[in-house]
């Protein structure tokens, strides 16, 4: 059987393909062969319909070969083959010569706007904030920022991190908003190298916080960051003060000393778990947290106030009338809640809750305060409580220390999770070490399943704490939160079936899932990354703040409390906040605010009111709190 003849066309088809893989030169060559394909028989029907074109075929032809030398600019001189040839020389070295410039051009530009496009340029600012890293708490970090400059002009926020700058602009611009006066400037690069830190030129920065990435070697990577930091600011003077934020304890003091001298590190797990346990045992204080953290509402300031030196801090509890006096700091020790009879000195600093620095004024209430109106009952005692813990992650154990610190006897904590080795040696960890004060009891079970919630008496505990899983590297950031969103809704369903709200305080990471969440106006929401992001940005503009703040989220320490109002007035009596003030020094605690029962299931605060003015009257219930600075 003879061979199969290819067909012509395949083998042109080859030829032609083959020809083009030898490289430039051939494909220049069919450049040149196609443009001589059009122009020159368009050029020849140019000429031969031409009235005026000449009648001999030599001079018709020296006609297309100018109208093809203009058309292709290889130089249309006619004559003898050397002239025209010579033409054609010249026509292609001014070709080379023009392609070449502008491809060197194209070039140049190309690469220089590429360069920028990466964010490859220094920042040339003075006074800016540096944000290194990239995590979820970066968007409430520049939100945040972005309100504390409202008001001052040339303000710019540059934010450094191993990602592309277009991604970053397009992703806080989507999540934050509107940057109003504020100029955001990202820069791509990695955050540890030091040759790539001047590109945000920390050495003029006003402040330089660094944030925890979304890896499980997070703190490590905070101090290499540090550290690389330290490298590039060598031999500036004054250096920045620097913030940063590391997950697990015993990396604080590496980080610490990687951050020196004027440093802040913040233990982003520890707070949170406090603030869950805090919210678990009283349903509302994460919105008071909120409230004193973010720069929309009241905020902390350290004010110097000649007048009352000398005189008992209680006065100064009554002596601004739109400012709410939580202590002093004395040195660099922060003094919150002294007793109402400690003397204030002349150096001493006076730490407010106002709404800007230019809103503490003095002005006497303490003739507002009615003693018929307040009340003299002791305070409640804390009972036994009985806790559940859905989920489990690394913040869990924690919160179990944070619950043992304070339990009563009889309490009991009961924890509901998948079975895995690590959860199950933590709260054995956990139990060896609790002592009588409480009980803990481990049960495996997957929470997002109905079946494991029905067989769980959710209703009986006095609370019912919900957790997301510690995000797995390669997955979407808030899987974990997709869990809890079913874990949420299934609870939900229980609250309808029975017609009971349950105490309910939940975990999430992304604060946009906060408007998915199905739970009920009473619960509590904890956004973990937001609260660390709201802590750094507060310091970053006031660092003096941080002693401040440790104090007020220590385990031990004073900290923020909601009481029933009884405790302070008599139920249905209508008085001044002031009187509440009063109450409130009696008992050696400084009232801040206040959370109304009528408004508690109204939006945004649900009825949290912070630093409201002395002289505001209202009628006070059985049902309301009263938010103070105390301890337990």
């Amino acid at each position: 059987m003879g061979q199969r003849r290819t067909p012509f066309g395949d083998r042109a088809r080859y030829w032609f393909d083959s020809t083009l893989a030898r490289g430039a030169a051939a494909l220049v060559g069919w450049m040149a062969l196609l443009c001589l394909a059009v122009v020159v028989p368009t050029s020849a029907v140019l000429v031969w319909t031409d009235p005026d074109a000449p009648p001999s075929l030599a001079d018709r032809l020296a006609e297309v070969w100018r109208l093809t030398g203009e058309t292709l600019r290889l130089g249309g001189a006619t004559g003898t083959p050397l002239r025209a040839l010579m033409s054609v020389l010249l026509a292609l070295v001014t070709l080379l010569f023009v392609s070449t410039l502008v491809g060197l051009i194209t070039t140049a530009l190309t690469e220089r706007l590429t360069s920028l496009r990466r964010g490859r340029s220094t920042v040339l600012e003075h006074g800016h904030a540096v944000v290194l890293g990239w995590s979820e708490q970066v968007f409430t970090v520049v939100s945040e920022l972005v309100t504390a400059n409202a008001n001052q002009r040339g303000a710019a926020v540059v934010v450094l991190a191993d990602r592309d700058k277009t991604v970053m602009e397009e992703a806080l611009s989507t999540k934050v908003g509107s940057f109003g006066r504020t100029r955001l400037i990202c820069r791509s690069g990695p955050t540890t190298d030091p040759a790539v830190l001047p590109l945000s030129s920390p050495a003029t920065a006003g402040v330089v916080l660094v944030m925890p990435p979304d890896d499980p070697d997070a703190d490590a990577e905070v101090v290499k960051t540090l550290l690389a930091l330290r490298a590039a600011l060598a031999g500036a003077e004054p250096r920045p003060p620097v913030v940063a934020a590391v997950r697990d304890n015993q990396y604080r003091l590496a980080a610490c000393l990687a951050a020196g001298p004027g440093g802040v590190v913040l233990e982003s797990d520890t707070v949170t778990a406090r603030l869950i346990v805090q919210a678990a045992r009283r349903p509302g204080i994460s919105l008071v947290h909120q409230e004193l953290l973010d720069f929309a509402g009241d905020e902390f300031y350290l004010l110097s106030e000649p007048s009352l030196t000398g005189r008992p801090f209680g006065d100064a509890l009554l002596s601004y009338s739109t400012s709410s006096v939580v202590g002093l700091v004395r040195g660099a020790t922060p003094l919150l809640n002294p007793p109402p009879e400690t003397p204030i000195a002349p150096d001493d600093l006076i730490v407010v809750i106002t709404r800007d620095d230019d809103t503490a004024w003095l002005d006497d209430c303490a003739d507002l305060a009615e003693q018929a109106a307040m009340a003299s009952r002791p305070s409640t005692p804390t009972p036994a409580e009985r806790v559940l813990l859905l989920g489990w992650n690394r913040r869990a154990p924690l919160m179990i220390d944070q619950l043992h610190r304070r339990a009563r006897p009889g309490s009991t904590v009961d924890v509901v999770a998948e079975r895995g080795e690590a959860t199950i040696r933590q709260v054995s960890e956990a139990d060896a070490d609790s002592g009588n004060g409480l009980s803990l009891a481990l049960h495996h079970g997957d929470i997002t399943r109905p079946e494991t919630l029905r067989h769980l008496d959710v209703h009986s505990y006095d609370s019912v704490i919900v957790l997301g899983r510690d995000p797995v590297p390669g997955q979407p950031p808030d899987d974990p939160d997709n869990r809890t969103l079913v874990t949420l809704l299934l609870l939900r369903r229980l609250e309808e079936a029975t017609g009971r709200e349950l105490p309910l305080v939940t975990e999430l990471i992304d604060d946009r899932n906060r408007a998915l969440a199905p739970i009920s106006p009473g619960a509590d929401v904890i956004i973990s990354g937001k609260l660390i992001g709201l802590l750094m940005s507060q310091i970053s503009q006031n660092r003096h703040l941080a002693a401040v703040f440790e104090e007020l989220f220590s385990a031990e320490g004073t900290g923020v409390r909601l009481r029933p109002a009884t405790d302070y007035v008599l139920p249905g009596s209508e008085t001044f906040f002031a009187t509440v003030v009063a109450a409130a020094r009696r008992r050696g605690e400084c009232a801040i605010g206040y959370r109304s029962h009528d408004d508690s299931s109204t939006s945004p605060g649900y009825g949290v009111r912070i630093n409201p003015p002395k002289r505001e009257r209202r009628r006070w219930t059985a049902e309301d709190e009263v938010v103070v600075i105390g301890k337990d």
